[in-house]
């Protein structure tokens, strides 16, 4: 069995996926303490560490997984202010954190590297940085590729897009997942209808008669004017336009604005979000009051986003509330990360099949397809873009 560590673990969404494809874990790396003691929960057989990584010596991890050999290493390291070490912003700690994980990939020398990270890496003014990363694991060795996954695509119950890169010092090709559920509205035989906030609800809240993290009290909506608000809206609509105002809510609930006054004459993001059974949900965040209940007049609990996040019922989390939020919102979907891990494993397993000729990465077509939504569930009467291979 191929070994990984998983460094930046939170919760471990990624580390569960890719366990569930096959591969062992041997250890998981956070400096947050109730997110390490989720991770603990729920991998019992691999080494939990609470800690600060740049306090971490290799040496000393190598001694903690008994010299084990890893063969991936894997994790969500902030990359955000990698450039700027080139402009002399040296005591920027995002640069430090992102250097300690090139410090374990060059000390541990897997043979492949997995980096998922949200998709404003491509946006132009992250250019420099996304170029760093490459030609940083360039010198150390690695051929990397990058792809923008959406979540939906491999069963998951939201639609979710996520940038993911590989890398592998073995002379092989990068191997992504295919596609294997539908968009709303796609026409397609061969591949399987996709999964719904229904969906989730169904299959994955309740485990042998108990459910995990499901404080409805925590749900419950304590302000007057937002509950009267919320039971006027109807499943899967929100209130983002003045046209939605009119439509849902009766004059004495208006919002105190003059939308004429408001930029772009709309909300920055939509307010009073009612989930839809029959759809995929939008991108689960780190907030407990983003979106409601398709039917009650509540927020979701942590139990229900989990479900969206495609953690199985069974997986607990653990601290407060608002932790759970936070290591909910910030985990890779269990579910997505095992069609990744299943990848990584096929590689592995055929390491002896080189590759002639290593074609390097078309770093603006990855741009310019990650602000393409025309293939997003909500956005399906554009032109379509494939991503997958």
């Amino acid at each position: 069995m191929k070994n990984f560590i998983d460094l930046f673990s939170g919760a471990g969404g990624l580390s569960y996926g890719f366990t569930q494809a096959g591969l062992n874990c041997l250890a998981g790396v956070d400096s947050l303490k109730p997110a390490i003691e989720t991770f603990k929960r729920n991998h019992p057989h691999s080494l939990a560490i609470c800690d600060d990584i740049r306090r971490i010596s290799t040496s000393d991890f190598k001694k903690k997984i008994k010299n084990k050999k890893v063969h991936i290493v894997c994790g969500g390291p902030p990359c955000q202010g990698f450039s700027t070490i080139g402009t002399g912003d040296v005591d920027d700690s995002r640069n430090h954190l992102f250097l300690e994980f090139v410090r374990f990939v060059k000390d541990l020398n897997p043979e492949i590297i997995v980096i998922e990270n949200v998709t404003g890496l491509l946006a132009k003014k992250n250019i420099n940085t996304f170029e760093s990363i490459f030609n940083c694991f360039e010198q150390l060795g690695y051929q990397l590729n990058a792809k923008v996954l959406a979540a939906h695509h491999y069963g998951v119950p939201q639609a979710r897009r996520r940038v993911v890169l590989i890398g592998n010092r073995i002379n092989i090709e990068n191997k992504y997942p295919l596609k294997k559920f539908k968009d709303i509205g796609e026409v397609n035989t061969s591949i399987k209808d996709f999964r719904t906030v229904g969906w989730a609800f169904k299959y994955l809240i309740k485990h042998k008669n108990k459910i995990l993290n499901h404080n409805l009290e925590l749900s419950r909506i304590k302000s007057n004017i937002e509950a009267s608000r919320i039971s006027y809206i109807p499943e899967g609509m929100f209130i983002r336009y003045e046209r939605d105002e009119k439509n849902y809510l009766p004059k004495n609930l208006w919002f105190d604005h003059d939308w004429s006054k408001i930029s772009e004459k709309r909300f920055r993001e939509a307010k009073y979000y009612r989930l839809d059974r029959n759809k995929p949900s939008p991108t689960i965040v780190t907030s407990s009051r983003m979106y409601y209940h398709p039917l009650e007049n509540r927020y979701l609990t942590a139990r229900e986003a989990a479900s969206l996040q495609s953690f199985p019922a069974n997986f607990e989390f653990m601290g407060s509330n608002s932790s759970q939020w936070t290591q909910i919102g910030n985990a890779v979907p269990p579910i997505m990360a095992e069609s990744i891990g299943e990848c990584i494993a096929y590689m592995l397993k055929n390491k002896n099949k080189k590759i002639k000729k290593i074609i390097k990465t078309d770093i603006e077509s990855i741009r310019s397809s990650a602000f393409d939504y025309s293939k997003d569930v909500y956005n399906i009467k554009k032109k379509q873009i494939e991503f997958d291979i």
